[in-house]
């Protein structure tokens, strides 16, 4: 990555914050067994070169009421960059995707929403997929339960040092 080497204290700070965000500088200097001023220094340099992207609250759905998790492959007609893109700025427009890839191969884009229920996901299914000229095809796939949801990436050395 440009302008920022991870050493081992910026990876532990990374796994201890997406663990929990919301700890105090203070505990995340035991956590990571570094100083504090250490560890403020080092979790705003992460801030200022868009390592931490941004801090969010995971909200567990099922408290909120029904939901209805959706898994859509999308194909596109036009495969080409500005298709892409264009379908990626649309649908990533919409406040009920919560997730949106483009993959390969098979489907173009696999798109998750989430939804209250079945009237609310053929709402959404008339508005995005039907009304874009560009789509081809629309599989969906619906959740019947949610084994493991995490947001965190790996934050593992790449090349770990076999010395220590």
């Amino acid at each position: 990555m440009p302008g920022i080497t991870l050493d081992d204290l910026d990876l532990r700070i990374l796994g201890a914050l997406q663990r929990d965000a919301s700890i105090s500088n203070l505990e995340l200097s035991r956590r990571v067994h570094a100083s504090a001023p250490t560890c403020l220094r080092r979790v705003r340099a992460l801030r200022e070169a868009g390592v931490i992207a941004r801090q969010i609250a995971i909200v567990d759905a099922a408290k909120l009421g029904p939901t209805l998790t959706a898994v859509v492959e999308v194909s596109l007609d036009r495969q080409t960059a500005e298709d892409y893109d264009t379908f990626e700025t649309y649908i990533c427009d919409e406040p009920s995707v919560t997730q949106c890839y483009r993959v390969s191969p098979g489907p173009d884009f696999v798109v998750i929403a989430e939804v209250r229920d079945m009237a609310a996901y053929d709402e959404l299914a008339r508005r995005l997929f039907k009304s874009s000229a560009n789509i081809r095809n629309v599989r969906t796939f619906f959740s019947t339960r949610c084994a493991k949801f995490e947001a965190n990436a790996p934050v593992t050395p790449a090349h770990p040092n076999p010395s220590r």
